[in-house]
């Protein structure tokens, strides 16, 4: 599917971004945002770095509203929560517990 080039500065997209930040920030009030154009896929991408273990859990809250965006207005806008830096440093160090106990098994 291709779109034509959307930028930051289209103000449809500015305003589809901003909603998206503000119906996540409004269940998670600490996430932090990147945003910026990438071609994988083609569009506005939103990277939102969440306190959560399990990121699957935030796209709950905007997934439909996201779909929406790209069907019925055609802008080709995308978001990838993540978990924080501490989150996945937990994860992994849970993860390598479990290996070493299965190991030593």
């Amino acid at each position: 599917m291709t779109h034509p080039h959307y930028r930051l500065t289209d103000p449809r997209i500015r305003a589809a971004v901003a909603e998206l930040q503000d119906m996540i920030r409004a269940h998670y009030p600490s996430t932090a945002f990147t945003v910026g154009e990438a071609e994988d896929p083609e569009g506005i991408h939103i990277r939102a770095v969440v306190d959560v273990d399990d990121p699957d859990e935030v796209k709950e809250v905007f997934i439909d509203r996201m779909i929406d965006l790209q069907i019925e207005d055609g802008l080709p806008i995308y978001v990838f929560p993540v978990r924080t830096p501490e989150r996945l440093a937990a994860l992994l160090q849970r993860q390598r517990q479990r290996n070493a106990r299965a190991i030593s098994v």
